[in-house]
């Protein structure tokens, strides 16, 4: 079952002007900071969502309140109330499909957005064919592929499916995971031929010949942190609006440890003998004409133009140099300063409170002491 929820005409419209009145104003600054060329085209951009949980919702939010034009949704859980302990979903929406009550929250928070969703296990023969023909056919206007695809789903057969579809249509996917302990997670983007597919390189736990469902537990799940998953839902959705702006620079891979605070980045290069033999069509066209879809739009610090910060939010930036010279025993990081500093005795002084050295001895200083 699929539906589509078009914009509602009642709520005044996210329009394209800067005004502080309109929150999309905020993201227009963009542009006008020369951070990204053409903000508007968000507007024409189409991005597909598969699994719309932990960070499938919140990918789909933050989309949804920057602008994008449409965005189709994919998933076939219910609203339950463990899922509470995540962000996006409400208690009053359990029982619900998840699809349709995104669509509902996300079309008060943004009418302008075009909200498709699809009730369904796209790993299923007879919905796979269906999930193939959104993602080619699924941008409108020219009715043409969808411009991104993003994976949020939370087992492998899933992203095997969406692999396999997004090989065969050339499609550009990113990929999303949180652990099963809830501490970290990762974002991949996977351009078939150019970089490692999903199938190029399986976990550990395929690569063993285990069934993945024979991990599970009676009476045992996943952990769930909404800390993890905003965080990897925001390194997704920022990763996504590089690639559809061309902006900065695109993540191939970005990993993320909780109980490190470590974020490993590199590129996975594709496997000659993958599994998947459109992966090795599409490496093979690469081969013959090596025209790189990577987006990597560094911006020049001489060609950008300085922040114009309408608001003063006590931000304070000094000299590195000067942060440097700071005797502290506590350092601090290159370029800031402390509020308070030390003097040689240990006692806190405030910057604007020094005292003036007058060379003279205890004796001479006790001795002018008695006298007053």
């Amino acid at each position: 079952m699929s539906s589509t929820k078009q914009p509602r005409e009642k709520i005044s419209k996210m329009s394209g002007e800067v005004v502080d009145s309109n929150p999309y104003s905020r993201l227009m600054a963009l542009k006008r900071m020369g951070i990204v060329e053409d903000y508007e085209a968000i507007r024409q951009k189409t991005v597909a969502i598969v699994g719309v949980g932990g960070v499938g919702s919140v990918a789909a939010e933050m989309l949804t309140r920057c602008g994008v034009g449409k965005l189709i949704l994919f998933d076939y859980d219910k609203v339950e109330l463990a899922n509470m302990n995540r962000l996006f979903f409400q208690p009053d929406q359990a029982g619900q499909s998840k699809v349709e009550a995104a669509a509902t929250t996300l079309s008060f928070i943004n009418p302008d957005v075009t909200i498709e969703v699809h009730n369904m296990n796209i790993t299923l023969m007879d919905k796979f064919d269906l999930f193939m023909e959104r993602i080619r056919r699924g941008h409108p206007g020219v009715q043409g592929p969808v411009d991104l695809v993003l994976s949020c789903v939370d087992n492998f057969e899933a992203r095997m499916a969406i692999n396999k579809a997004c090989n065969e249509l050339n499609q550009v996917w990113m990929e999303s995971g949180v652990s099963e302990n809830a501490v970290s997670g990762h974002i991949q983007t996977i351009i078939p031929g150019e970089t490692a597919c999903f199938a190029c390189a399986p976990p550990l736990v395929v690569a063993s010949q285990i069934d993945e469902r024979t991990l599970k537990r009676e009476g045992v799940c996943a952990a769930s942190l909404p800390t993890t998953m905003g965080i990897v839902a925001g390194l997704l959705v920022q990763n996504s609006l590089k690639y559809l702006l061309k902006f900065g620079k695109v993540s191939m891979y970005v990993g993320y440890s909780a109980l490190e605070d470590f974020f490993p980045t590199w590129e996975l290069k594709p496997n000659p003998q993958c599994d998947d033999r459109q992966c090795v069509h599409r490496q093979a066209d690469f081969h013959k004409n090596p025209v790189s879809r990577k987006m990597d739009f560094m911006l020049k610090a001489e060609e950008t133009a300085a922040p114009v910060h309408e608001e003063d939010f006590g931000i304070v930036v000094v000299d590195e140099t000067a942060a440097k010279d700071l005797q502290d025993d506590t350092k601090v990081t290159e370029g800031l300063r402390s509020e308070y500093t030390k003097d040689d005795q240990g006692t806190s002084a405030g910057q604007g409170d020094a005292v003036a050295d007058t060379n003279e001895s205890i004796e001479d200083l006790m001795k002018r002491l008695g006298s007053l």
